[in-house]
């Protein structure tokens, strides 16, 4: 893909005969995709907070990866005014922290940032160096943790392809690709790679109200990789799923993202998710959850202990500027809902697979992985 997410910006320049950096972090603005491209100029943690919450980024490795670079920002701010370092990067660490309460990838990568700052505690001078490098290293290691995921994906696509079939149809929800991580991507990177193996044959690709990330971004992705999808609407899935079963190389897949997986493989993901999984299972469509480690939050019990992220109600009275429902009329708009584990045939991370997730898989898969 030519477009990237994610850009950080220095520019060399001379002010006063002393000779400095000028910081920025670029993002595509992936609300006016796919109609405008454009990127929005940051430099300092609340403008980062700010594009968080605001949606300009979005994903949950998308968005850990921007927190890091936020943080960045300000050492850079702290360079120029001489200000307390540790004060304002601990401020806008929480800043950060505050923007979405749902994606643990933000947390995991405010932590690996918090362990910089605080690695360099004794001394006067902004660890900025540091804290840059850090930050890029969570921005490559995602994109190499994606390549990885997309590969075991594949792997596990081909493997449930039985009685000479060697094809099928998936269907997929919201956006995983590049644009919502360091590139290639999570659920539509295992899709990528599957296709350029040969193994999918076609992309069932649902709206995703009332962002419309899957008709705005997966769509848009899909097209500009030539690979062959079809965009519905959410009604449609049962319908689709119900086509699929009477082909032998129908849709045989949901695969989807998370934001949060607890620890007995409960997990979060954009609204609507948990409605496929129980259509996907009356249909004898597998589910595949695709999610990096940074995603598992051990310390909950279950999904139930997963806090969801309510947003604005003018998203949903509103289309664009156009007013389609009432002011008066109550509005309940979540943007998450919790998967059951029991609902969810693989959790593919790049670890490896977790089959039939529970409590002992899950533990188990991280056991390994700290182990390395």
């Amino acid at each position: 893909m030519s477009l990237i997410p994610i850009r950080w910006v220095s520019q060399s320049t001379r002010l006063n005969d002393d000779e400095s950096d000028i910081v920025r972090l670029a993002l595509l603005d992936q609300r006016l995709l796919p109609g405008e491209i454009r990127e929005v100029l940051l430099e300092n943690a609340q403008g980062v907070a700010d594009a968080i919450t605001d949606m300009v980024v979005r994903g949950a490795p998308a968005i850990g990866i921007a927190a890091a670079y936020g943080v960045v920002l300000e050492a850079a701010v702290s360079l120029r005014e001489t200000s307390d370092w540790q004060a304002r990067l601990a401020a806008a660490c929480d800043v950060l922290a505050a923007s979405r309460p749902t994606a643990v990838n933000l947390f995991w990568a405010l932590g690996r940032m918090r362990d910089v700052i605080k690695a360099h505690g004794s001394s006067a001078a902004v660890p900025y160096d540091a804290l840059l490098r850090e930050a890029k290293r969570i921005h490559e290691q995602d994109l190499e943790d994606n390549l990885r995921m997309a590969e075991f994906g594949a792997q596990v696509i081909a493997a449930s392809l039985v009685d000479g079939v060697t094809q099928c149809e998936v269907m997929t929800h919201c956006n995983t690709g590049a644009l919502a991580t360091g590139g290639h991507g999570t659920a539509l990177g295992v899709i990528r790679t599957a296709y350029a193996q040969g193994l999918i044959t076609r992309v069932h690709v649902n709206e995703t109200r009332p962002w419309w990330q899957g008709s705005r971004l997966t769509a848009w992705e899909l097209v500009q990789e030539k690979i062959p999808a079809r965009l519905a609407v959410e009604g449609a899935a049962s319908l689709i799923m119900h086509q699929g079963a009477q082909s032998p190389d129908g849709v045989r897949w949901l695969i989807v993202g998370a934001d949060r997986i607890a620890a007995n493989g409960d997990t979060a993901n954009k609204i609507g998710t948990f409605s496929l999984a129980v259509q996907a299972r009356a249909h004898g469509v597998k589910v595949m959850v695709v999610a990096p480690l940074a995603t598992f939050d051990a310390t909950l019990a279950s999904g139930d202990d997963i806090p969801i992220e309510t947003r604005d109600a003018s998203e949903l009275r509103q289309a664009g500027n156009r007013k389609i429902a009432p002011d008066e009329i109550d509005v309940f708009n979540p943007v998450f809902d919790v998967t059951p584990h029991g609902y969810i045939d693989a959790i593919v991370t790049e670890h490896g697979v977790v089959e039939s997730p529970d409590n002992d898989s899950i533990a188990a898969l991280l056991g390994r992985a700290m182990r390395g």
